[in-house]
């Protein structure tokens, strides 16, 4: 099967700069957490890859963990991008990270020198490229000198694995070290990456939103949708399909409960009177935040990422709007 992009890809698309860097990405990314393991139908993988660049989707984001079996995202996204892509390769963002487990013995996690550069290279080689755009350490390390982990990033960066250096997962004071020890080794530091939502609003409290802004640095938010509590799924209840029934490592039933399904309801009639769905108003949300570049969705088929996208139509909210929602989601 012949791949041809959409000539027209870029008509109506959005693209933010990373803070201060001449990086831009587009302001919906695709996430390759789920749904691109060898569990996934990669015929459906396909589908999805082709959708979002054929809607200006040029950033795709993986780690090596990323499956299940974990390094088998980055696999899959390599074969798709070499078999199919790979003349649009210059008009892509692809990212990968390294922090969490990976093999065995104390070389294969969390932030030595040891690990992130041998990661990379293992990256490299699933998905079949010479380099990443971005390369990021995935989780702060309490027991790795911070200059080491840096240093580690930087070297990524002038091998030529790596274009740009990334942080997740890193709050506000870690973080600006973090920077100042890049900006000396002259490392393009660019963009950090977080979890955020309309009921997670930990970014806020651990200073990152406001480093970032102040050290002009890129943020791209994961898990805006909340694992999927912020869509229609949950609006009659627990579905069985849902991540809850199948995945209990991130959601469990304890969490949905009446309260929760109750503010689920009243944010998704906030949504309705916007003209959005409540996915989409959760999306916006989070885009319309002050230094937000970019938000990362996930989808487990071609028409999530459609209808993810319309958020765009509508990134305005009121001072009414707004306090409504935190009224229902913090009380």
């Amino acid at each position: 099967m012949n791949y041809y992009a959409n000539t027209e890809r870029y008509n109506n698309a959005v693209y933010n700069k990373c803070g201060e860097s001449g990086l831009k990405l587009p302001a919906v990314s695709l996430g390759l957490w789920h749904n691109f393991g060898d569990t996934g139908c990669f015929e459906n993988m396909k589908k999805m890859c082709f959708t979002a660049f054929d809607n200006g989707i040029t950033h795709f984001d993986l780690a090596n963990n990323y499956g299940p079996a974990e390094g088998s995202a980055e696999r899959n996204f390599g074969r798709i991008l070499n078999e199919h892509m790979k003349s649009y390769r210059d008009e892509m963002i692809v990212s990968t990270k390294a922090g969490y487990t990976m093999w065995d013995g104390p070389y294969g996690d969390f932030g030595s020198r040891k690990y992130l550069l041998s990661s990379l290279d293992a990256s490299l080689k699933r998905l079949g490229m010479d380099y990443v755009d971005i390369f990021y350490h995935h989780r702060m390390d309490p027991d790795t000198p911070l200059y080491e982990t840096m240093w580690a990033l930087d070297t990524a960066v002038k091998s030529g694995k790596a274009l740009y250096a990334g942080l997740s997962n890193y709050d506000g004071k870690t973080m600006k070290k973090a920077a100042s020890i890049l900006n000396e080794l002259h490392c393009p530091f660019v963009i950090n990456q977080n979890r955020y939502s309309i009921f997670d609003r930990s970014v806020e409290k651990n200073g990152i939103l406001q480093a970032a802004r102040e050290t002009k640095k890129g943020m791209i938010i994961f898990s805006p949708l909340a694992q999927g509590l912020l869509t229609d799924r949950y609006l009659k209840g627990i579905p069985q399909d849902s991540r809850i029934k199948t995945d209990g490592r991130f959601l469990n039933e304890s969490t949905v409960n009446a309260q929760m399904l109750e503010k689920i309801s009243k944010l998704n009639d906030i949504a309705k009177s916007r003209g959005q769905s409540l996915a989409q108003m959760a999306l916006a949300w989070v885009y319309a935040k002050d230094g937000i570049t970019s938000v990362l969705i996930g989808a487990s088929k071609p028409e999530q990422i459609l209808d993810n996208l319309k958020m765009l139509d509508n990134t305005a909210f009121s001072k009414q709007e707004l306090a409504e929602i935190d009224r229902i989601a913090l009380e």
